[in-house]
């Protein structure tokens, strides 16, 4: 019994350090690496932004006077044409303003006849006097006094006649104000608002009120987005730009920027600037104040290697404690090749965020990139001891 006892002991002991043996060797065995490979393709880097669907051109059309809205002939969505009358005002009042100046007229133009006839009056009597006072038969003064009458008489001739034309102004102003209850589309396009029905009153005295707003042309859309201060620099005139709306979330939108405004919008103090960006409608899906979310591509290009961005997030362990200083030959990545990883030094380009473009640097196509560790040698290992064994420190 005794001896089965010390066997099963040392069969215990054998197999427990078999075991250990077999552990110390996987922990001490090389580190496996995850790699990608180097790709060809296309990279395309881009700016994202919000902003706003409007059309290019929105109108918005007011009354120049103050009344009542007697007729409406358009309403919402209604297509209208440059000229087309769109709503009236009561005219009763504008009627009788016209027709008062035309009185004044008629009566300025009698006046001025009236001093036209007592300048002929007092004219002559002036004459008369004149040659009676060179005969002298008359005394001065009363020659004096007929020419004052003389030349008072044409003063009212002339006052007379700026009379009529005061009026006529009078009466040019009554008829643009009549001409002002009939609202008039200005440009063809569609009505997007009406703010007014029919009776309302409107009135002119301080600010214009806006009756209708008429987009010029819905076939013809823009986005107003804001860039933020440190993507603005990467935004140029004519670039491509795709956008989504949420309406239509499957379907991709295409425009060009048209217009990057140098005013800054400060919010908060983050400060973004608008850029335009115009879009065709032409199956009028797109519709004015839909929210769009924005991609301005800024750089695109072709046919050049390209590898995860991930690469440059990995470091061997060995280097793990040490502070990265950037190299002046570039970025340095690392290359798997026979079982061992070795060091390359790239300079970089185009990025999508995913993917860099490797624009120079001793790597090629189909070169394996590591990308993290898959297993890491035990520190331990070494350390270790066998199950039933025991250190002891001094």
């Amino acid at each position: 019994m005794f001896k089965k006892t010390i066997i099963a002991t040392l069969l215990l002991a054998i197999i427990g350090f078999g075991l250990w043996y077999f552990l110390l060797k996987e922990n001490g065995q090389t580190v496996k690496y995850k790699t990608a490979k180097v790709e060809r393709g296309s990279i395309e880097s881009s700016v994202s932004a919000t902003g706003a669907v409007n059309a290019v051109v929105t109108v918005q059309v007011g009354s120049q006077v103050s009344g009542t809205i007697k007729e409406l002939y358009a309403d919402f969505n209604s297509t209208v044409k440059q000229g087309q009358v769109i709503a009236t005002l009561d005219q009763k009042t504008f009627i009788a303003q016209r027709d008062q100046a035309k009185a004044n007229i008629i009566n300025a133009g009698a006046n001025v006849e009236r001093a036209r006839a007592d300048l002929i009056d007092k004219k002559q009597r002036f004459d008369r006097i004149t040659k009676l006072f060179n005969e002298s038969l008359v005394a001065g003064s009363e020659r004096d006094s007929a020419e004052a009458a003389y030349r008072a008489s044409e003063a009212q001739l002339k006052s007379a006649e700026a009379q009529v034309e005061q009026y006529k102004a009078a009466m040019e102003l009554a008829e643009v104000n009549f001409e002002y209850t009939i609202i008039k589309s200005p440009v063809d396009g569609v009505v997007i608002s009406r703010n007014v029905d029919t009776g309302q009153t409107v009135a002119a005295s301080f600010q214009t009120p806006t009756l209708f707003t008429i987009a010029k042309d819905l076939t013809k859309m823009q986005v107003n987005t804001n860039v933020d201060e440190a993507d603005i620099g990467a935004v140029k005139v004519g670039q491509s730009a795709t956008f989504t709306v949420d309406s239509y979330p499957e379907l991709i939108f295409e425009g060009l920027v048209s217009q990057i405004r140098n005013a800054p919008v400060i919010i908060q103090n983050v400060v973004t600037y608008d850029v335009i960006i115009d879009a065709a409608n032409k199956d009028l899906k797109l519709k004015p104040g839909m929210t769009a979310n924005v991609s301005i591509i800024t750089s695109h290009k072709d046919n050049v290697l390209k590898i995860p961005a991930a690469v440059f997030r990995f470091k061997p362990a060995e280097e793990s404690a040490q502070k990265q200083v950037k190299q002046e030959k570039g970025i340095k990545v690392w290359i798997l090749k026979n079982g061992k990883i070795n060091p390359v030094f790239i300079k970089t380009g185009v990025s999508d965020g995913s993917y860099t473009e490797a624009a120079e640097g001793d790597i090629m196509e189909g070169d394996e990139v590591v990308v993290d560790t898959l297993g890491k040698k035990n520190e331990s290992a070494n350390k270790t001891t066998p199950p039933g064994f025991h250190k002891f420190g001094r």
